[in-house]
């Protein structure tokens, strides 16, 4: 293509992948082959009912890529990482709320923001590190080519900033912020994997690189801690499943909050909500503001119940997970209705 492109033309490509990896080869092709990403736009190009696609945390959105030749540069005009990360996550954060407004969600907004970030890739390739890469940098391991020179950069590494900003702003929309308070890391990955992909099984290297992003380790905090690994999917238990396998964790959060949210739903799920609130109290945790902030999140995030829709989930595993939006919804609403602001997810179903 890049061959019989004249100068002044251009090429739109359309490419829709979850996978990073393949997002890496993809750019890498495009930037060895001289061209320079000028605009991407996400476009909603699945029915939410299609049947490949429903409940598999597939991507809903095709990207359109438009790219141009390369100028030629001269050879000592060398770009350094370090300078231009600060650029790739201005650009995302830029975008990803328009993506947003624009009806664009789940694993489609960090697709979405692959865009811009190799734009600015593109057009200030190639690039070098000004200091050695890291020991750990969120590269997945279907990376396309894992550079051996430690000064390298990767396409890779502009979409590992895009998925870190994007986690930022929808966790910042999703605890509904209005203080300096941050959900944990294990907190913050049940919920950004509920917010991305929609479901709770979805692929282990997605898991590995929302893992690196969040800042827990999937092996050893999240694997047999809130879920299960088979094969290469990982699948995000509820509260009865965890209860049932080793427990819901700290009761009262001091690990994860998450722990707690799920003891809580657990206790109402099984002796009722007077006993779930009793516990609420008696741990001090309806005046936490880490607690109030995951509560929030996570009410946005887990599948709402066939009470409120009138709509019955098929999906078993699914399924419960809304036994726990049920539980913690409730709560909520007993004793925290002055604290905890109520899901904006139920609006969808007002009317």
């Amino acid at each position: 293509c890049r061959r019989v492109l004249k100068p002044e033309g251009l090429m739109t490509l359309m490419f829709t992948h979850k996978a990073t990896g393949a997002w890496d080869a993809l750019a890498r092709g495009l930037l060895e082959a001289g061209f320079v990403i000028t605009a991407s736009w996400p476009i909603n190009t699945e029915a939410e009912g299609s049947l490949h696609v429903k409940g598999k945390a597939s991507a809903n959105s095709t990207i359109f890529l438009v790219c141009r030749p390369r100028a030629a540069k001269k050879n000592d005009d060398i770009r350094y990482w370090e300078d231009l990360e600060p650029q790739v996550i201005t650009a995302v954060r830029s975008q990803v709320e328009s993506f947003q407004k624009g009806g664009i969600t789940g694993v489609d907004l960090y697709l979405a923001s692959f865009g811009p970030a190799l734009r600015v890739l593109s057009e200030h390739w190639p690039i070098v590190r000004g200091t050695p890469r890291p020991a750990s940098t969120g590269r997945g391991k279907k990376a396309a080519v894992e550079p051996t020179d430690p000064y390298a950069v990767s396409p890779e590494d502009a979409l590992h900033s895009a998925r870190r900003e994007v986690k930022r702003w929808r966790l910042e929309q999703l605890t509904h912020l209005k203080s300096n308070v941050e959900l944990d890391p294990l907190t913050a990955f049940f919920v950004l994997a509920w917010d991305a992909f929609g479901a709770p099984t979805f692929d282990s290297d997605e898991a590995l690189k929302l893992a690196r992003a969040v800042g827990v380790d999937l092996e050893t905090e999240v694997i047999g801690q809130i879920a299960l690994k088979k094969a290469d999917k990982v699948t995000l238990w509820d509260s009865a499943t965890r209860a049932g396998k080793f427990g819901t964790g700290a009761h009262n959060g001091t690990r994860a909050m998450i722990d707690a949210l799920h003891h809580l739903a657990h206790l109402a799920r099984t002796r009722g909500l007077d006993v779930a609130r009793e516990h609420l109290e008696k741990t001090g945790l309806h005046q936490d503001a880490a607690f109030l902030s995951a509560l929030s999140a996570v009410l946005e995030v887990l599948p709402v119940s066939a009470n409120i829709t009138h709509v019955e989930i098929d999906d078993v595993t699914t399924a419960s997970a809304s036994s726990d939006f049920d539980a913690l919804y409730n709560l909520s609403v007993l004793a925290l209705a002055d604290r905890v602001p109520r899901p904006r997810q139920l609006s969808l179903w007002e009317e």
